[in-house]
């Protein structure tokens, strides 16, 4: 019998008492007097913004802080073993054997030089005596448990040869290999196409149901936690402020900041009305294929149709949604707009003229008018320079003819005008929060004064309240300067609020465009109801 057979229902794992974590040279209190107990069978959801304290009381309680960070006071005990108390070589055998964690970013997580199946192995090596055909057949078991297809095959692949989906399954996989008592999951859905997302919480409920598992979750969408957790607690500023099953949460929260998190939440019922407008972006049967090479010589024996035939008009002042899973070739059609991607047929027209293929310097002019607002503003921003350099970096290589007083007077309004203070400029991007450097990718954006911006994914990291505050900055900058936006996006539920037109990509073909709410209340093919069907909702 198995350890976590021996777990009856609602039994205690895990009890968290009192927890403080302090930063180390300054003494700031980041956790303070956290207590919380996990159950067997049961999902503990702790949900807030990003900084509230939820990722550090979960790293606490499996002693792996930073040294930047330490433990003031509180304890954590499973089965009346203070673990804080246990040496370091103790701990070790607890961590993965007792307590095990789904991080974030699987991508990041697993090793991208050793095959998945090795990986997982490695962590059954450690804890038990399995080795050889039997080490190999137990991770083939656990790939099948957690859904991975043709478990055999894929104990060979890469890390890169599996979707995002496929690598969230296997550190689920590596978390379940030692069948452990608690499993946490950190944020392990945020990156997901909401079908994947769908996929990974049925796993981690199944999962939780049939071994019995104290489970976790860290969160900060509250569409995941009325879907998947038993009970609730919010983190606001280092501290529980509420606690409650998930039924009393939703239907009476106490406290305001629960309530804002709640109403943060886009609302599905109303949608911006379409007009028609003269058209600025027209993309007529556009086509972008990779050639597909093999053999000693890479011959082309094939090509990957990454937009295969994509027909749309986007007119002044309008929002277009394009939505899909990762892989429709949403980001591509994005690349191929901005001439960063060679389009093999078909017509790109802004304000009329073929833009398509046309060369650097003939495109120079069309950079002023559309420009981009990245996914990640971490990566997309030279660590190195002062965000005012960043913003102006636009203005001076796409030549607006502006002094450099006048350069600065346009930073210090356009931070002020996406809610930031002229102070900002001189700060570096490691200095921001991720919703105050998405803010300043858009000022970014709008400092050349375009009138396309095209936005890849730029709200799918964010906290709901930050989300709702960019979304909301978004739509007055298009009000107030008439701007359009191409939004790329997963994010099924946003779209009410941020779009007049939206249209559905599968596998490089755009399957279904119409009005936001024809889309969202009466689609007509199979694949938008299947991705209707998985967004998270509240009622």
């Amino acid at each position: 019998m198995t350890e976590h057979e021996n777990k009856p229902p609602g039994s205690l794992c895990m009890q968290v008492q009192d927890l403080t974590v302090v930063a180390a040279e300054s003494g700031e209190t980041i956790v303070n007097a956290v207590s919380f107990e996990l159950k067997a069978g049961h999902i503990f959801a702790l949900v807030g913004e990003s900084g509230s304290g939820k990722s550090v009381t979960s790293l606490a309680a499996m002693r792996l802080l930073p040294d930047a960070l330490k433990i003031r006071a509180g304890s954590v005990t499973m089965d009346g073993q203070d673990l804080f108390a246990l040496s370091e070589a103790n701990m070790q055998a607890v961590r993965g054997r007792r307590v095990a964690m789904i991080f974030q970013n699987a991508m990041t997580a697993l090793n991208p030089v050793q095959t998945v199946g090795r990986q997982v192995a490695e962590t059954l090596k450690l804890h038990t005596r399995l080795r050889g055909k039997a080490l190999r057949e137990r991770v083939i078991t656990l790939f099948t448990e957690v859904g991975i297809p043709d478990p055999g095959q894929r104990f060979d692949f890469f890390p890169h040869q599996l979707s995002g989906g496929q690598q969230q399954r296997v550190m689920i996989a590596m978390a379940l290999a030692c069948e452990p008592d608690v499993l946490i999951a950190d944020e392990p859905t945020t990156a997901l196409d909401v079908t994947i997302q769908e996929q990974v919480l049925n796993l981690i409920m199944n999962l939780t149901r049939s071994r019995q598992l104290a489970v976790l979750l860290i969160t900060h969408d509250m569409g995941v936690v009325k879907y998947a957790a038993d009970e609730v607690a919010v983190m606001y500023r280092g501290e529980l402020i509420e606690r409650a099953t998930v039924d009393d949460f939703f239907h009476n929260p106490q406290q305001a900041y629960s309530k804002r998190l709640i109403d943060a939440l886009p609302d599905l019922r109303h949608f911006r009305e379409a007009a028609a407008q003269r058209p600025l972006l027209e993309l007529d049967n556009v086509k972008v294929h990779f050639p597909i090479r093999k053999g000693l010589l890479q011959r082309v024996v094939d090509h990957t149709r990454a937009v295969d035939g994509v027909s749309l008009k986007i007119g002044r002042g309008e929002t277009f949604a394009l939505v899909g899973e990762s892989g429709s070739g949403k980001s591509t059609l994005g690349r191929a707009i901005l001439n960063l991607e060679d389009i093999v047929g078909g017509e790109v027209r802004f304000e009329g003229n073929a833009i398509q293929n046309i060369g650097r310097k003939a495109m120079l002019p069309y950079r002023k008018k559309i420009q981009v607002i990245f996914q990640n503003p971490f990566s997309s921003m030279n660590p190195r320079m002062a965000v005012g350099d960043i913003i102006a970096e636009g203005m001076i290589s796409l030549d607006l003819g502006l002094s450099e007083s006048e350069r600065e007077q346009t930073i210090t309004a356009l931070l002020e005008r996406v809610q930031l203070t002229a102070g900002h400029a001189r700060r570096y991007p490691h200095e921001f929060s991720g919703g105050q450097l998405q803010r300043v990718a858009i000022a970014r954006a709008l400092a050349v004064n375009p009138e396309l911006i095209i936005c890849d994914e730029p709200t799918s990291a964010l906290d709901v309240s930050i989300r709702a505050e960019v979304l909301e900055l978004l739509g007055q900058l298009q009000r107030e300067f008439g701007v359009s936006y191409l939004f790329i996006t997963h994010d099924l539920s946003i779209v009410p609020t941020l779009a007049h037109q939206v249209g559905v990509m599968q596998h490089g073909k755009l399957v279904e465009q119409g009005t936001a709410e024809q889309i969202l209340t009466a689609p007509q093919h199979p694949y938008t109801r299947a991705l209707l069907a998985s967004v998270p909702r509240l009622d």
